[in-house]
């Protein structure tokens, strides 16, 4: 179970695990701070990100993004 998930830029990835441990005592019982391989809260890895950004597969959705598929009308894929 998450109690709290944040995003942060990878230069500040540090800062925020050190703020989580130190708030981490606030609550009972034993709590864990993940850093996740994912690239903010989207289903894809770091490097997937990158690369389905760059084919130009990816929408912008507010805090997710939308995946295009190769499925459908093709004036979506080529433009």
């Amino acid at each position: 179970q998450v109690l709290i998930s944040i995003r942060t830029k990878e230069e500040k990835v540090q800062v925020a695990a050190e703020a989580l441990r130190r708030a981490k005592f606030k609550f009972a019982g034993r709590q864990k701070v993940h850093v996740s391989s994912k690239m903010g809260f989207t289903p894809f890895g770091k490097d997937e990100y990158q690369k389905w950004q760059a084919c130009g597969r990816l929408i912008p959705n507010g805090i997710d993004v939308k995946w295009l598929s190769s499925r459908g009308p093709l004036h979506r894929l080529i433009g």
